[in-house]
């Protein structure tokens, strides 16, 4: 059985919201996000603009651009307490670099998130890394989505 999961989906003003609010359904944003838990868990996903995506990138990670998803958790016992917050400009923009949906892309970002909110990290070791993609990819193969560290 899948974890429980509270969620609240967020879409900040942007250019071509509905664009995303498409390529985001809450049923499959849902779907995506309890593939990933190992717990039950509250998740906000907040889908926003480039202006604040770099703000919040900044902000908290003193990197002054905006970036593809940033987690913020809070708690991880007994359940999973986290924000993750998908920056709309540059999941299109990678999107299309890399031929795929946007759809697919944005499930591999919350999922990549929803990780990062139960501890896995990707950037402590090669082998932390190996396993983070191995995870990513079946999550996303059992979705019905094409494994995204895999040529096509």
């Amino acid at each position: 059985m899948l974890p429980q999961l509270t969620l609240s989906l967020q879409f900040g003003k942007m250019p071509e919201a509905a664009l995303h609010r498409a390529a985001v359904p809450r049923h499959s944003l849902m779907r995506w996000i309890r593939h990933a838990l190992d717990r039950d868990a509250e998740i906000t996903v907040r889908i926003v603009d480039g202006d604040e995506g770099q703000a919040l990138n900044r902000e908290y990670r003193q990197k002054d651009h905006a970036t593809n998803v940033l987690t913020f958790d809070y708690a991880r016992e007994p359940q999973v307490q986290a924000d993750l917050v998908l920056c709309a400009p540059v999941v299109m923009q990678e999107a299309l670099q890399q031929d795929k949906s946007l759809q697919a892309h944005y499930a591999h970002l919350v999922i990549h998130g929803t990780l990062h909110a139960q501890g896995w990290d990707h950037e402590t070791s090669d082998a932390d890394a190996s396993a983070m993609e191995a995870r990513e990819s079946a999550i996303l193969t059992t979705l019905g989505f094409d494994d995204p560290y895999q040529p096509q």
